[in-house]
């Protein structure tokens, strides 16, 4: 990808995207921060020399030939629509719950328009990120920075979008573990440094064996009358297995409806 970069939007996935990007020390595009976050503009354009804080959001898709939509869903429907595009434009549009239909009359413009949900981890070069549609330039950008996934449909994408609300789940779990760890007496310190190691390990696992299901894993790894089966079974009967599967069905619902 060539020519400059634009963000509307300087927040935390922002600053995790150029951060990404600007690891590599071949990447040498301008990117041009909008100057709404002065304090994660100022910081990246103290610390890398491509990066440029424009006058205001319409001078960032002046000067851009690709632009990010990184601004909060709260305010996307008072800031885009103020903002002008060129036709042919690529905008990727991370803003999240938004249709495509409500995008395109934002923009007006006959824009390239592609969505995408990047973690935070990209910021490290990980992670992956959906993104929807298929676009040779938007996915050749993200695997700078992890792994891009072209979603086919944008039922595909949706379902992908929902399961990644599962960041703040996960570490809650954890949390919760440390806690009780803490609470029986082992220090906060050594409860969560054997718990990360654990979990990562796991994670690795279900990468490296793709072609096993997670169910079979789940048993595999639950000796008969042991004490994983135990905590799986009192997990799924009491209710954890149903409070998960309606929080995913809320969560594809917020982004469909």
């Amino acid at each position: 990808m060539t020519g400059p970069i634009g963000f509307l939007g300087t927040g935390t996935i922002t600053r995790a995207i150029i951060t990404g990007l600007l690891a590599d020390p071949e990447f040498a595009n301008p990117i041009i921060v909008a100057p709404r976050n002065a304090e994660i503009a100022t910081d990246l354009a103290a610390t890398y020399p491509q990066v440029t804080i424009a006058e205001d959001n319409q001078a960032v898709s002046n000067s851009s030939e690709v632009v990010f939509l990184a601004v909060r869903p709260q305010i996307a429907s008072d800031v885009i629509p103020q903002i002008g595009f060129r036709d042919g434009q690529l905008v990727i549009s991370l803003i999240a719950a938004t249709e495509r239909e409500t995008l395109h009359e934002w923009i007006k413009s006959d824009v390239e328009l592609v969505q995408a949900i990047p973690l935070p981890f990209v910021e490290d070069r990980e992670g992956v990120t959906a993104i929807f549609p298929r676009s040779p330039r938007v996915a050749d950008l993200f695997n700078r920075i992890g792994t891009a996934v072209e979603c086919e449909t944008r039922t595909e994408y949706d379902l992908l979008a929902a399961a990644s609300a599962t960041m703040s789940l996960y570490f809650g779990l954890m949390a919760r573990a440390v806690d009780w760890l803490e609470a029986q007496g082992l220090p906060e310190d050594s409860g969560r440094a054997y718990l990360s190691a654990h979990f990562q390990t796991l994670a690795k696992v279900a990468s490296r064996r793709s072609d096993t299901s997670l169910h079979r894993l789940s048993r595999e790894y639950a000796t008969k009358g042991g004490l994983n089966e135990q905590v799986w079974t009192d997990f799924d009967q009491n209710g954890g297995t149903r409070a998960l599967v309606d929080a995913l069905d809320r969560v594809l619902l917020r982004i469909t409806k």
